[in-house]
C-alpha cells in the first residue's frame, strides 16, 4: 500500500512541475514579451514584416540606387496613397525607427520607381552590379520619339524601363525623360520578340501600357518603414495625374510626307503668324492653368497639330476647347488680367457658349465649349447678324497629352475621329477658304436666338 502511495506522489510531483513550467512559458511569452516589446523589436528578426521578401528587395534595391547615386523616387500608387492617407506620421518617423513594415509590406507584384534620365550618370556599371547582388533585371528600350523629327538621328534608342527581380517581387524602374515643355515623359513598355514573357506579370505593371506625361514633380525624403526613399513633395497630385497621364506623339514622317507634297509656308508673314499664335496659346494655357481649367487643342489648331506638327499659317487664330462643366465664372476676367481682351461672347453657359479674346498683330483666340449628351458631344456657333444657332457633332472623347510648340498640351485622345467629325475624310488636304456655317461636315442648324435674349447672347466688343 505503501509503496502505490509513493508512486501516486511521484506521478503527481512530475505533474505539478510541468504545469508549472509550461505556466511560466504562458506568462513569459504573453506578459513579459508584451511589456519589453518596444526593446525586442529592435533586435533582429524580430520587427513585424521585416523579414519579409517585398521589405527585403526594396531595402536591397535602395541600398543599390543610393550606392551608386542613382537619382530614383518612389511612384507606387499603392503606397503613395497609404503615405498620403498617414502623412504626419510618416514625416515624423526616423530612419531604422519602425517597428512594424506597413507600407512596403502591402502584398503586390511590384514596387515602382522612377529615374529621371538626365541624371543618371553611370547606367551600364549600376546595371552589371545589381545582377551581382542577385537581381535579375531586364532592360526595355525603344526609339526616342523627340529624335523623330531629324531624319539623322531617327531610330536612335533609349532606356525606358527595367524591370528588376529579386527572390518573388519585382522593382519596376520607370525612365522618366525630360521634354522641351518643362515636362518629364515615359515610354511605351513594349516587349519584342526575345523578351521571356513569363518573366513577371507585365499585365500588373501600373506604369507603361502606354507612354505617359506628368509635371516635374519636387522631391522630398522621407522615412517608410525604416528606408529613407525619396518621393513627390504633393503625392496627392502624382496621383491625380497617373490616371489622366496617357501621352500620344505628333506623326513627324506623316508631317515630312505633307510637306513633300505641299510645300510649307516659309514667307514673313507665315512666320510672324506662327510666333504670335504661339504666344498666344502659351498665355492661354498659363491663364487656364492658373484658374485650374482643363482645354484642349480644338478645330484648325488641333488639325494642324495632327496632321503637320504645327500651326497652320493661314488659319489666323488659335482654337481650344473646355468641357462646360469646367467653365468658372471669372473666366474673361482672367483672359482680360492677362492683356487679352474680349473680343465677342456668344451664347450663354447653359447653350452654346464660346468666347472670342483679342491677342496682338490680330491674332484671335477662340475658346469652344462643349456639352455632352448621352451619345456624342458638342459645341454651338452663333451668326451675329442674324442670330442663328448652329451645332457641332463629335463623337465621344478622352483627353490625352502631346507636345505641340514646345508645350505640354491636351489633345483629343481620339484624334482621328474627332478631326474627321470636323473635316470629313478628305482632312489631309489644305483648305484655305473656309465659311464656318458650311464647311464643317458636322455641322447642323440648331434655331435661332430669341430676339428677346439678344443682349445677352450677342456681345461685340
Amino acid at each position: 500500500m505503501s509503496r502505490i502511495n509513493k508512486n501516486v506522489i511521484l506521478a503527481l510531483l512530475t505533474l505539478t512541475s510541468s504545469a508549472f513550467l509550461l505556466f511560466q512559458l504562458y506568462y513569459y511569452k504573453h506578459y513579459l514579451s508584451a511589456k519589453n516589446g518596444a526593446g525586442l523589436s529592435k533586435s533582429k528578426g524580430s520587427r513585424i514584416g521585416f523579414d519579409g521578401t517585398q521589405w527585403r528587395t526594396v531595402k536591397k534595391f535602395i541600398m543599390l540606387t543610393s550606392s551608386q547615386n542613382v537619382p530614383v523616387f518612389l511612384i507606387d500608387p499603392l503606397i503613395l496613397e497609404l503615405i498620403n492617407k498617414n502623412f504626419e506620421q510618416v514625416k515624423n518617423a526616423s530612419h531604422g525607427s519602425a517597428s512594424e513594415c506597413k507600407f512596403f509590406c502591402v502584398p503586390r507584384d511590384f514596387t515602382a520607381f522612377a529615374l529621371q534620365y538626365h541624371l543618371w550618370k553611370n547606367e551600364e556599371g549600376w546595371f552589371r552590379i545589381a545582377e551581382n547582388m542577385g537581381f535579375q533585371c531586364l532592360k526595355i528600350e525603344s526609339k526616342d520619339p523627340r529624335l523623330d523629327g531629324i531624319d539623322s538621328l531617327s531610330g536612335t534608342e533609349i532606356p525606358l524601363h527595367y524591370i528588376c527581380t529579386l527572390a518573388s517581387h519585382a522593382v519596376h524602374l520607370v525612365v522618366f525623360h525630360e521634354r522641351s515643355g518643362n515636362y518629364l515623359w515615359h515610354g511605351h513598355l513594349r516587349l519584342k520578340g526575345h523578351i521571356d514573357r513569363k518573366f513577371v506579370p507585365f499585365r500588373k505593371l501600373q506604369f507603361g501600357r502606354y507612354p505617359g506625361a506628368f509635371d516635374r514633380p519636387e522631391l522630398q525624403q522621407i522615412t517608410i518603414d525604416g528606408l529613407e526613399v525619396l518621393i513627390p513633395k504633393d503625392p496627392m497630385h502624382f496621383l491625380e495625374e497617373i490616371p489622366h497621364s496617357r501621352f500620344i506623339e505628333c506623326r513627324y514622317k506623316e508631317a515630312r510626307a505633307f510637306f513633300q507634297q505641299y510645300l510649307d509656308d516659309n514667307t514673313v508673314e507665315a512666320m510672324a503668324f506662327r510666333k504670335s499664335a504661339k504666344e498666344l496659346l502659351q498665355l492661354a494655357a498659363k491663364t487656364l492653368k492658373k484658374l485650374g481649367v482643363r482645354f484642349w487643342l480644338s478645330s484648325g489648331t488641333c488639325l494642324g497639330w495632327y496632321r503637320q506638327c504645327g500651326i497652320i499659317p493661314y488659319s489666323k487664330d488659335v482654337d481650344l476647347g473646355i468641357f462646360i462643366q469646367d467653365y468658372k465664372s471669372d473666366i474673361i476676367s482672367a483672359f482680360q488680367d492677362a492683356g487679352l481682351p474680349l473680343k465677342h461672347k456668344f451664347g450663354k453657359v447653359e447653350d452654346s457658349l464660346e468666347l472670342s479674346f483679342q491677342g496682338k498683330d490680330d491674332v484671335k483666340l477662340d475658346i469652344f465649349f462643349f456639352y455632352e449628351e448621352t451619345d456624342h458631344m458638342w459645341n454651338g456657333g452663333t451668326q451675329a447678324k442674324t442670330g442663328k444657332k448652329f451645332k457641332y457633332l463629335f463623337p465621344k472623347f478622352t483627353l490625352c497629352w502631346t507636345e505641340f510648340v514646345d508645350m505640354k498640351v491636351r489633345v483629343p485622345c481620339e484624334t482621328i475621329e474627332y478631326i474627321e467629325a470636323n473635316y470629313g475624310k478628305t482632312w489631309k488636304v489644305p483648305v484655305r477658304t473656309w465659311d464656318w456655317k458650311r464647311s464643317p461636315h458636322n455641322v447642323q442648324p440648331n434655331g435661332v436666338w430669341p430676339i428677346s435674349e439678344w443682349d445677352e447672347v450677342i456681345q461685340l466688343y
